[in-house]
Parts: structure tokens; C-alpha cells; sequence
């Protein structure tokens, strides 16, 4: 939300606090600042000029030579490129010396010839973005009021000396998003009751029941549907205090009408609609939802195929409107306009939310009935409406709206006791203290020996419950009011449970390997929750995200990574390699009724150069082995390398299916490890990139057996190499199994030292070639025994995977 503090200053006496003074005020009362802006800062020497005279360049097809009024004794020539520009018109102009927009400098020169003093700029020179500028100064420079002085600073003129503040409002805070709400807000903090001086309405004796009916077929979709008439309108620019407030809320200027619908919308966060009556074709307006593949052309010329999921406005017959999201194309006001149907509603949120999704149309009107809307001044804001567009288009107003549902509102009580929130804020507060602050806040209330009746008005929907007046009162009293202390009795000296050190282990060991620790958000979305699972399980979803991107709880740690990597690559860091400790969350029961199932993962990701290219050594990417490489250096580490085994994984689709395995423990499956599937990698925006996730509570938490240290034999080894021949498809896993129950207990080490496929080697098959090592700690092992091994080794390959000995 971006509040005007010139805008907030009309509501409310602030003059003798600065825009940073609320600022903070605001964020250490519950409603965190973003930032300010001041659209006038990093800009000097724009001043209004007057064009006397426009000539076209001589040696130009598109110049104009231009002679520019800027309070000075004799006018200044200016060279201009803008279509729009001719004489008789006030502009912005830039100065030689002056600073733009990006801190550009303007000087003064030449161009094809012709002197140019300085520069007339358009709305894009001094720092509006594309989508907030009128379209008919879109592709030209912008005309400036006629009674702006020459000479004088533009900025005033365009309220560019206003400070814009950004709210962020949390889904509980809907009521900020509106001005009236955050002068509420405000004249709490301040004690302060905000006046607002709102149009007054005037009535013609007509009644608009006489040109429209409305009928809403289910008012649990629509709980407050109304329609205003107003007649003879004539559409034109809004004044200019209006496109400069617009503007400067981050809203494009449209026409006296459309502007007056966006102004009520930040006025009361209350969305509005206007309908070109004549092209509605129909007296009768008609709220349902749509049928299956009913079609619709939107504002922005997209057809749009509906489904029952959409409710819609219809002229009886046809939708004109696709309810809470977006207008129709056939019912646009044009400047051909003259009667105006005025929409003021209340849609249901769930609907909303699910349509706008659907078609990707996330608006300021979507956005607000998503979160809620004040009910209590559903009617008073389409009043307001009506009364400026009549003000500022001409026409006049019709008696009456005309309903077709209308929902009843009704104050909140919530009793609480002085005693409960002193208790829970640790305070001693008496009833002075939460007196004032319950008239600052404008709850009326009644006090009977510390026992309070509070009365909550429609504006505040989000307080219900004791917890919530407690919140209301610590925010107002002050949170660095409330009282600190230290926690009493005898401080006892804790030490960490098993798990914790073998966790902290886990870290030393991946840091040791040159791996950096990454912390990821638990909340994402529902499409990367679900992927990179481990084992299937249900989505816990947030009633109230406060966005798409974080509305479910995280079913694997990888997807969270691979964002890291994308932001690393996108400032491109050439070396990645990072991991996570985090929980994720398995849902396979209700998520309304029961908790999830949090469970401790581990991830790695490891993208782009392992070893960078210097003057003794050449670069190295990072590929499966080495990410195997750090996953069996932990494995050692923690005692648990000779339980771990790798089988080729055939059902993880978000990894490449030829670079990929699942980690066993035993025969209890922990994790996988493969390459990104090029597919999701392209997604991403990411390079080459190779991941591992593992179930690190199974593994801190299952008895393993302890590490036992031997003496280096006195005796020497032997080691042997074997060379055989298999199909593809056996893996490697498989051979080094066979080899080692095979052997003997003198067998300590088996190594795959060759791989090869092609030239003399059958099509389907593989040579593999293993070196063996022979150990006897207690005397040296002779040419017979190791043979006897060999033989039994060779004999297992053969009888058990077919295999051929070269």
C-alpha cells in the first residue's frame, strides 16, 4: 500500500511530524514501513517553460526548433523530439546543469546544427514508469497545467515534493489498505480523530429503479451487490490533482470517470465498477456464476473461456464483467459516454481469489476482496463516487441505488478484564491508560471495576477475541513501553542432546568440504513443494498467505536451494556449492484437523566451477562424483559408510534419469542424489546443477556402530586386479557386493578403476575392471590364499550376474 503523506495530511494534523518520524512511528505500532519515497529526489533545475514558438528543424524530418518561456528575459531555443510538441503549450524543462532521471546531466549543445538549451522532457525523463503515464502522453512530452508559472519548479505542479510511504500490510490489516484506514491508524498513534470531507451527494428526483434492475442469484457469492445511475456525463481528463495523486500511488490516469473508481479504491479499499449503461443493451443486470466455456472479452482484449468457478455480471443474457477481477471490453467507458451504471459490491474471497489465479489477473480491486473489504461503507463509497463523477464529469445522480443483495453489519463486542491484560503483558496499567487508548483507536466501550464492554466497528474486522484487544492495546501503549525482565530462580548449565551434536558434526564436516550453509524459506509454493519428494504426502496449506509464493509448508529442501542457486547464477557467482538443515512438513491426514509430521532434512546443491582456472591448474565442474564425493567423506565421518549403498532410481522425475540414485541405509531408503533434470534446471534459469537430499533425523538418530581404530598392519597387502564383462544394466553396487561376500575376511578395500563401452566391446554391454586389496594383520598372505579368493570372487561374477572375466 503507498500512502500519500500530502494525501494523509488532509485527514489528519501531521505538520509538526515528518514523513520519517510516521515512518517509524508506524513500523514499532504493527505496521511495517518498506520504505519512502520522495519522486522529486536526484532531480534539479526542471522548471515549467512555455513553447512561444515551434518550427520544424531544417535538417531533420522529426526535430522541432522551439522557443521556450522560462521566466527569463529572452526565450530559450530548445531542440525537441517530441511528437506532441507546438506552441501554446506549458511543459517540463530541463536546464543545462540540470539532473534527470538515472542522474543523467543535461548540458547544453547541438544537435543537427540548431543550439539547444537544455531539454523538454516527458513524464519518463523525470522518473514516472511507463505504466502509470496517461496514453496520450505516452510516446511525447507531457503538458503541464495553464496557470503553472513560468520559471517556477515543476515538482509542486506534478506533487513530485510529496513523500509516498510503502506499507506492508499483512493479510490480518486489510483495513490499511485504504487511506481511510491508515488515517485511522495514524490518529491512534497520534491521538488524533480523522475528519474526511467527503463529496456530498445530490439526488435527482428521478429514481434509478426506472433504468435497471439487479438480481443476484446466490448471495453467499455475492452478499452486497448495488448499482448507481448517473446521466449526462461527459467523459474528459481529470484535473490535475487527480492524475498527480493517481500517479503517484503507482495507478495510469484514464478519464474523469475511471479515475474517480481507482480514487475510491484507495479512499476506502472498497473496489468499484463503472459500466457504459448505453452499451450494457439491457435494463436488467444479473450476478451468477458463469456457464462452462462461456466466453468474455476483458478490458486488456483477452477473450477469456469461463467456468462455474467465475462469477460474472450479465446484462441478463451475456457477462459484461468478470466479477471482482475485471471488466468487460463492450461496456469500456469511451469519451462517447454519457450514462454511467456504477458497481459497488462485495464478492465472496475464496471466488475471487480462485478466478484471478485462473486467469492470472492479480489487480488492486482482486487483491482487496481477497483480504476483505470494510462492509460498513460498501454503500457510503459508491455514494462518494457518484458524487464526484458528477463533479468532475458533469451529469447528475439519480435517486437511489438499486440492490439486488444487501448485507447486514453489526458492531463486534469482545468483554475482557483489566486483570487479563495486565497479566498477559506484564503491566500495571489502569483505566485511564487503556481508556485512552481505546478512544484513540475509536472503540466504544463501557467500564464497570476494571470490567470492559468493547464495542468494534466494521472497519476493524480483524479483532474478534480477547487476544486480539490485548494486541490492540499493547500497539498503542507502546511495544518498548512494555515492561522487560529477566527470567528468575537458578540458572542451570544445559548441554546438547545426541542428536544436536551429531547435527553440529554434520556441519563441520559439509564446511570442511567447502560447502556453505544456506538458509531457504519453510513456506513456498505448491508446485516446488511437491517436487524433489522423497515420499508422497498431502500439502499443508495457510488460510491467510501473505502471497502465492508462500502459501504452502516446504516438502523437500532442494527446491528452496535450486532458488539460491538461481539467484547466485543471476549475479554470476561461478562457484555454488551450498547446503541446508532444515524440516519439512508431511501432511497425509486432514490438514484441517492435524498437525504434520516435521521431519529433519539435509540438502546440497553444487552448480558451475568446482576448482577455478589458474596458472598451474585448469577449471573443474562440478558433476554427480563430486557431489558423491562430499556425501561418502560424511558418511565416513559419521560411522556410517559401510551401511550406506546407491541404487539407480527410476521414479523421481525432476532429476535427470541417467545421473541419479537412491541412498540406502541398510535396506531403509534416506535420500537420493542426481543431476537436475534439465527441464527444471530451464525453469530455474540455472545451469548444469547436481543435488542430494537425505533424511538426516534417520540418520542422528539410529544406532550405528562405533567407529574402531586399528593398527596399521605390520604385514604387507596384496592387491589384484580383475577385469569382467556384464550388461548395461548391472550396476556397480551390485559387482561390489558380490566381490566382497566373495572374497574373505581379509579382503579391505575394492576400488572400480575402469569403465568402458565401444570398440570391441558388444553393443548392450560394459567393461568394468576392479582393484582388489588383501590384508592378513596377523602374518603374510601367500599366492595360494590369494588365489583361492580370486577363484571364488570369479567364480560368484559368473554364477551370479553372468558376468564374462577378461
Amino acid at each position: 500500500m503507498l500512502v500519500s503523506y500530502k494525501w494523509l495530511n488532509k485527514y489528519l494534523d501531521l505538520s509538526a511530524v515528518s514523513p520519517k518520524e510516521l515512518a517509524d512511528k508506524m513500523s514499532v505500532t504493527g505496521i511495517e514501513v518498506e520504505g519512502i519515497t520522495v519522486p522529486q529526489e536526484g532531480l534539479k533545475k526542471i522548471v515549467v517553460g512555455e513553447v512561444k514558438e515551434c518550427v520544424p528543424h531544417p535538417d531533420s524530418d522529426h526535430l522541432s526548433i522551439c522557443q521556450v518561456d522560462i521566466g527569463e528575459e529572452e526565450l530559450s531555443q530548445i531542440v525537441c523530439g517530441a511528437p506532441n510538441v507546438k506552441a501554446g503549450i506549458k511543459v517540463i524543462v530541463a536546464l543545462p546543469g540540470s539532473r534527470i532521471t538515472g542522474n543523467v546531466k543535461i548540458k547544453k549543445g547541438k544537435m543537427r546544427g540548431a543550439v539547444s538549451n537544455g531539454m523538454i522532457c516527458s513524464l519518463q525523463e523525470v522518473g514516472y514508469a511507463d505504466s502509470v503515464i496517461p496514453k496520450e502522453y505516452a510516446e511525447g512530452i507531457y503538458y503541464l497545467p495553464e496557470d503553472a508559472v513560468n520559471g517556477e519548479p515543476v515538482f509542486s505542479y506534478l506533487d513530485m515534493d510529496d513523500s509516498i510511504i510503502e506499507l506492508s500490510i499483512t493479510p490480518n490489516r486489510a483495513d490499511a489498505l485504504s487511506m481511510r484506514g491508515v488515517a485511522y491508524e495514524v490518529g491512534a498513534i497520534y491521538d488524533q480523530k480523522p475528519q474526511f470531507d467527503d463529496e456530498e451527494l445530490k439526488e435527482a428526483d428521478r429514481p434509478a429503479s426506472d433504468k435497471l434492475s439487479v438480481k443476484v442469484t446466490d448471495q453467499n457469492d455475492t452478499p452486497a451487490y448495488q448499482i448507481r445511475i448517473i446521466e449526462g456525463v461527459k467523459i474528459a481528463p481529470s484535473p490535475q490533482w487527480l492524475q498527480n495523486l493517481l500517479m503517484n500511488e503507482g495507478i495510469r490516469p484514464i478519464n474523469n470517470v475511471v479515475d474517480v473508481t481507482n480514487y475510491i479504491l484507495l479512499l476506502f479499499g472498497q473496489p468499484l465498477h463503472a459500466f457504459d449503461y448505453d452499451k450494457l443493451n439491457s435494463k436488467e443486470i444479473v450476478v451468477r456464476r458463469a456457464n462452462d466455456k462461456e466466453e468474455l472479452v476483458t478490458l486488456d482484449g483477452e477473450t477469456r473461456t469461463l467456468t462455474p468457478e467465475n462469477i460474472v455480471i450479465t446484462n441478463g443474457s451475456v457477462p459484461v464483467a468478470l466479477a471482482g477481477v475485471m471488466g468487460g471490453l463492450d461496456s469500456e467507458i469511451t469519451e462517447t459516454t454519457t450514462t454511467i451504471a456504477l458497481e459497488a459490491a462485495l464478492f465472496d474471497s475464496v471466488s475471487i481469489r480462485r478466478t484471478s489465479k485462473q486467469f492470472n489477473l492479480r489487480s488492486e480491486s482482486s487483491a482487496r476482496f481477497e483480504k476483505g473489504i470494510n462492509k460498513g461503507t460498501i454503500g457510503e463509497a459508491g455514494d462518494v463516487a457518484a458524487a464526484m463523477i458528477a463533479a468532475l464529469a458533469g451529469g447528475e445522480v439519480l435517486k437511489g441505488h438499486v440492490a439486488g443483495s444487501e448485507v447486514e453489519v453489526e458492531d463486534q463486542h469482545v468483554a475482557i478484564k483489566l486483570e487479563k491484560i495486565n497479566r498477559t503483558l506484564g503491566t500495571e496499567l489502569t483505566t485511564e491508560d487503556v481508556d485512552h487508548v481505546f478512544d484513540a483507536l475509536g472503540f466504544p466501550f463501557e467500564e464497570n471495576e476494571g470490567n470492559y464492554q468493547v464495542t468494534i466497528p466494521p472497519r476493524r474486522w480483524d479483532i474478534a477475541i480477547e487476544a486480539d484487544i490485548i494486541e490492540e492495546v499493547a500497539r498503542i501503549y507502546g511495544y518498548d513501553r512494555l515492561p522487560s525482565t529477566l527470567p528468575s530462580g537458578e540458572t542451570v548449565a544445559g548441554s546438547l542432546t545426541e542428536e544436536q551434536v551429531k547435527t553440529r558434526k554434520v556441519r563441520r564436516i559439509l564446511e570442511g568440504s567447502g560447502v556453505s550453509e544456506a538458509i531457504s524459506y519453510a513456506l513456498t509454493t505448491e508446485e516446488k513443494s511437491t517436487s524433489f519428494m522423497m515420499k508422497e504426502s498431502n500439502v499443508t496449506r495457510l488460510d491467510w498467505p501473505m502471497s502465492e509464493e508462500r502459501s504452502v509448508l516446504r516438502l523437500n529442501l532442494v527446491s528452496g536451494l535450486l532458488d539460491d542457486v538461481a539467484y547466485n547464477t543471476a549475479r554470476k557467482n561461478q562457484q555454488i556449492a551450498l547446503y541446508e538443515i532444515g524440516r519439512v512438513f508431511y501432511q497425509n491426514a486432514d490438514a484441517k484437523t492435524s498437525l504434520p509430521l516435521e521431519e529433519n532434512h539435509l540438502a546440497l546443491a553444487l552448480s558451475g566451477e568446482w576448482q577455478s582456472k589458474d596458472w598451474q591448474s585448469k577449471a573443474e565442474k562440478v558433476d554427480f562424483f563430486t557431489l558423491k564425493g562430499i556425501l561418502e567423506n560424511l558418511f565416513a565421518m559419521l560411522s556410517i559408510n559401510e551401511q550406506i549403498t546407491y541404487r539407480k532410481t527410476s521414479d523421481m522425475k525432476d532429476l535427470h534419469p541417467g545421473r541419479a540414485a537412491d541412498i540406502f541405509f541398510d535396506e531403509e531408503k534416506i535420500g537420493f542424489i542426481g543431476q537436475v533434470h534439465p527441464n527444471v534446471a530451464k525453469q530455474y534459469d540455472i545451469p548444469e546443477t547436481y543435488v542430494a537430499e537425505l533424511n538426516l533425523q534417520y540418520m542422528v538418530t539410529t544406532d550405528v556402530a562405533k567407529y574402531i581404530y586399528q593398527a596399521v598392519s605390520k604385514f604387507p597387502s596384496v592387491s589384484r586386479d580383475i577385469a569382467l564383462l556384464v550388461k548395461d544394466e548391472v550396476e556397480n553396487q551390485a559387482i561390489v557386493e558380490v566381490i566382497r561376500n566373495a572374497a574373505g575376511k581379509y579382503l579391505t578395500d575394492i576400488q572400480l578403476f575402469d569403465v568402458y563401452r565401444g570398440e570391441n566391446i558388444e553393443s548392450g554391454y560394459q567393461s568394468m575392471a576392479y582393484s582388489l586389496t588383501f590384508v592378513n594383520p596377523e602374518a603374510t598372505l601367500t599366492d595360494e590364499e590369494i588365489n583361492r579368493a580370486m577363484e571364488k570372487v570369479t567364480t560368484s561374477l559368473i554364477e551370479k550376474l553372468a558376468a564374462e572375466i577378461r
